[in-house]
């Protein structure tokens, strides 16, 4: 088995910040994502955010995907990483980098790094992540478009 590293691009008309509450707002997932479910071990509120550390579950919508997964890294508006701690894809991390665009919106760039891999799953993976931040960009879009 060989490693694979992706790295796929989308931008967003929406706020970074608002981008990466996206990202830490597990309600939301479902809405925007293929998961059907991401849930916190400790959820987040306003007496305590998401921290380093954290643990979350996700579940897609087949059933059939489940995995674990650590908050490695937080940089509030500008980064969110994780490294799986269960599941099919063990050495799986993954970075969602957030860069505000002079003339208004985010460029997000989320990367993800697999220490095994197999080829007949590479092409897979680059689609699901492409998708991935397609999706995420959609939603914060239309978050902006439902408050103006």
């Amino acid at each position: 088995m060989s490693s694979l590293a992706l790295t796929a691009f989308s931008h967003s008309s929406a706020s970074a910040a608002l981008v990466y509450v996206a990202l830490l707002d597990a309600e939301s997932w479902p809405s925007w994502s293929a998961y059907a479910d991401v849930e916190w071990d400790v959820p987040a509120s306003v007496d305590r955010p998401v921290r380093v550390g954290d643990m979350r579950t996700i579940s897609s919508r087949t059933g059939r995907v489940f995995c674990r997964e650590r908050i490695v890294e937080l940089v509030p508006d500008q980064r969110f990483s994780y490294e799986q701690a269960a599941g099919p894809f063990e050495s799986h991390r993954g970075s969602v980098d957030l860069a505000r665009v002079p003339d208004g919106g985010t460029d997000i760039t989320w990367s993800a790094i697999y220490r095994h891999t197999l080829p007949l799953l590479d092409t897979l993976r680059r689609r699901r992540l492409q998708i991935l931040v397609h999706d995420l960009a959609s939603y914060a879009n239309s978050v902006v478009s439902r408050h103006s």
